[in-house]
């Protein structure tokens, strides 16, 4: 047999042989390191010019979370287990000289109206470099278009951004409850306000949908509602978004 004939067949079989052993480490980590790992390099997909300055001039770097129970971090008996507070301690591994100021003003079944109605008090009044808004859990029940929801988290982005803040959309975790939902309206919405306001996105969904498909059961990543996230889900969003915010300010 010629080698231009065999030469298909080799790389085939070199093809299933690294499939294998990739699928045979990913077993060998835990749900968390798993989910960072087919994560790695993952970009937000817009720069942080406010966040890279605040670093530049070596002064504290003001982060506020707002959002609903993911942002609390339901579930979770520390604060240190939540996502911000994961965040806070890798940011601070991945820069140890960094100061880092982070307020969580998450409220457990809020929705992107009561995070808008909060914005003065509980956003602005902390005058933050940094904005992470995690949205979308609590608001595929509205049964309004794609379009009357982009409005809406559009004028929350104006918003923050008019405070001179740079601003991270989270969009919706990837659990049982929310996949019964008509999930994909409010993912639909979430991407192309960041697409078209040109903000950073982390797309948790999909984020956390790849590690299910890396072989990790859902179940690891679910709390046992069935809605909000584990605890390894909590730390492999922490630990990812501290990594894409030093990769965005890099």
């Amino acid at each position: 047999m010629k080698l231009s004939a065999r030469f298909p067949k080799i790389l085939a079989c070199c093809a299933a042989l690294a499939v294998s052993s990739a699928a045979s480490e990913a077993r060998d980590l835990s749900p968390a390191e798993t989910c960072i790992a087919v994560n790695d390099g993952l970009s937000l997909g817009a720069p942080l010019p406010h966040t890279a300055e605040a670093l530049k001039a070596h002064r504290p770097l003001r982060i506020v979370a707002i959002g609903s129970s993911s942002t609390v971090g339901l579930w979770m008996v520390r604060k240190e287990k939540t996502y911000p507070g994961v965040m806070y301690r890798e940011l601070l591994r991945l820069d140890p000289a960094m100061q880092i100021e982070i307020v969580n003003s998450g409220r457990n079944g809020d929705t992107i109206p009561g995070n808008i109605a909060r914005f003065q008090r509980d956003v602005f009044a902390h005058r933050p470099d940094l904005v992470i808004w995690q949205i979308g859990g609590n608001d595929f029940t509205w049964g309004e278009g794609i379009e009357s929801l982009g409005h809406r988290i559009a004028e929350g982005v104006a918003m923050l951004r008019a405070q001179d803040a740079d601003v991270i959309l989270m969009d919706q975790q990837y659990t049982p409850v929310i996949l019964a939902t008509h999930y994909a309206k409010m993912q639909a919405a979430i991407a192309s306000v960041a697409r078209e306001q040109q903000v950073a996105y982390l797309p948790r969904f999909d984020m956390l949908h790849k590690t299910v498909e890396a072989g990790v059961s859902i179940v690891s990543l679910s709390a046992f509602d069935g809605l909000h996230m584990s605890g390894d889900a909590y730390d492999c969003t922490g630990r990812v978004l501290a990594r894409a915010i030093m990769a965005a300010v890099r």
